[in-house]
């Protein structure tokens, strides 16, 4: 193996190179303990179906639910161990030998452009579909590793490859290897892909169409620049899941590496169905972000299916509507913050008054503050329903969030500032604008705002501000239990400062002569009367 002692030959430069650039990703220790556990003692090499059942998807006690996706979905699950060993790894008579392990570890986990990655990601897809017996027209022109790849998606191929992703995620979360896999909706990212990549949208409605059967052909160059734009962090799914499996191949067996391991069993969507914030677009929004907003997303809502408790703050349905019940939850809280809205707006025109529904978010990378100008250090805006898309910092200005309460102890002012919450343009003309009372949303078109990236948030979203009712809203902390902690100690301490404030001293009041009642009555039944204020 790989592990040289002094009595052991010199190491060829193709090892040495291997292993070097094995271990800038800190992967060396687990590949070596990996080989020694799947190597054949004679030939010193690891056999084919020793490596693809460590990538094997199908493990014992494992099912899967696919209400959500075609009957081809679990054959391409079934094929992904054994694509994966053929694309990354090479084999001789004996099997693959230590050189060749640490270098298809490598082709898939060393640090490598996003284009690349991508690239090795799609080889792997169609190789599962080749396998799995669904035609797929793509092709690349040479076997390089930068080579360009032709030809075109369907709708339906781009939800396959998503929920391969997802599955990989899962899995990645689920290390104990049991559970039912349950495929979220989705929709919202193909029809991104779809209305991003291609031109000619007049066959079909955004607002009400079946993604999954629309036979539009998606442009593979198109699409590879919408993920590297759009979901860049969606290749990395194929790392994690490569890495967690050899970490769980090392640790089978050791009864307290096993025992720490997050698991879950099956996974509920009843919760997941009052939420605004769904499976689906969670697992969205974690792939965007190259952040430790990632993983507690995914620790949030891939593990556990429908949310933790502890990282919902605040929903306007259950700790009512207004800006002082939402400043009442979300005030201390110092950490990532995702605010979501569900909003309904009517269309009139042309005798069309259909109600159409969509979701907004916002992502803060700090608390709110009860100011009257906009501040910030950094966020995103998103556009969640019926389509995904995200919009990033411009780098032009820095309006990122307003949030205003009535000013407390001030006098008169002739131009007193907005009372909201809002996010990018300035102050009048925010792009999102939340009124006071949690009634309305207000979405302008991005030409007022310099903050964020240009795009709508909404489908058909026109130039003229739109005003649009507001059903429910969400504030999820993304600091993890730290953030939490703090903003507890904060309510402790005004709930401290409250009560205090309340006390009266009785002994005070205790006689007729001292109570203010007797000093009112006094006043009202002689007001001229001269009175010395004792001192």
């Amino acid at each position: 193996m790989g592990a040289s002692t002094s009595s052991e030959p010199k190491l060829s430069p193709e090892q040495q190179e291997a292993e070097n650039v094995a271990s800038t990703t800190g992967a060396l220790p687990i590949l070596q303990k990996a080989f020694s556990k799947f190597a054949n003692s004679e030939t010193n090499a690891i056999p084919l179906e020793n490596l693809q059942k460590c990538f094997s998807f199908v493990r014992e006690g494992r099912s899967y639910t696919t209400e959500n996706v075609n009957d081809s979905f679990p054959v391409l699950l079934d094929q992904l161990g054994s694509s994966l060993v053929d694309q990354f790894f090479i084999s001789d008579k004996g099997g693959i030998n230590w050189v060749e392990f640490v270098k298809g570890y490598n082709k898939c986990c060393s640090r490598v452009s996003a284009s690349i990655f991508l690239n090795k990601f799609i080889r792997v897809f169609i190789d599962v579909a080749k396998k799995a017996n669904l035609s797929l027209n793509l092709e690349f022109e040479t076997d390089d590793v930068d080579c360009k790849v032709n030809g075109y998606l369907l709708p339906n191929h781009v939800f396959l490859l998503l929920s391969i992703c997802w599955a990989m995620s899962w899995d990645c979360r689920n290390l104990k290897g049991k559970g039912n896999l349950s495929v979220p909706d989705l929709s919202h990212l193909v029809l991104s892909a779809v209305t991003s990549c291609v031109d000619d949208k007049d066959g079909f409605d955004v607002w009400d169409c079946e993604v999954l059967s629309l036979e539009v052909e998606i442009p593979v160059g198109k699409f590879v620049t919408w993920v590297i734009s759009t979901v860049p962090c969606l290749p990395d799914c194929l790392t994690q899941y490569f890495h967690t499996r050899l970490q769980i191949a090392v640790a089978e067996g050791d009864e307290s590496a096993s025992s720490d391991s997050s698991s879950v069993g099956e996974i509920s969507s009843t919760t997941a169905c009052d939420s605004i914030l769904t499976q689906g677009r969670a697992w969205a929004i974690s792939i965007t972000q190259r952040s430790t907003i990632n993983e507690e997303i995914s620790r949030a809502f891939i593990n556990s299916g429908a949310g933790i408790d502890e990282n919902l703050i605040y929903r306007s349905s259950t700790h009512g509507r207004g800006l002082n019940r939402f400043w009442s939850h979300v005030e201390g809280y110092h950490g990532p913050l995702l605010i979501l809205i569900a909003a309904s707006s009517g269309n009139d025109h042309e005798g069309n008054s259909a109600i159409r529904k969509f979701v907004l978010g916002a992502l803060t990378n700090e608390g709110l503050e009860n100011k009257d100008i906009f501040y910030g250090t950094a966020g995103c805006l998103y556009s969640l329903s019926p389509v995904f898309h995200v919009f990033p910092p411009s780098g032009k200005e820095k309006n990122f969030v307003y949030s205003h309460l009535h000013p407390t102890g001030r006098g008169y002012q002739s131009h007193p500032a907005p009372v909201g919450v809002a996010f990018g343009g300035s102050a009048g003309n925010e792009r999102i604008f939340i009124d006071e009372d949690f009634s309305k949303v207000i979405i302008r078109h991005h030409a007022v705002d310099k903050t964020y990236q240009s795009g709508a948030l909404f489908p058909d979203q026109g130039f003229l501000p739109t005003e649009a009712l507001i059903s429910e809203v969400e504030v999820w902390g993304l600091g993890g239990k730290a953030a939490k902690d703090v903003q507890n100690k904060y309510k402790k301490r005004e709930e401290l400062f409250t009560d205090q404030r309340r006390k009266i001293d009785l002994k005070t009041f205790a006689n007729w002569e001292d109570s203010p009642e007797k000093m009112m009555m006094d006043m009202m039944s002689d007001p001229n009367a001269a009175r010395r204020e004792e001192r």
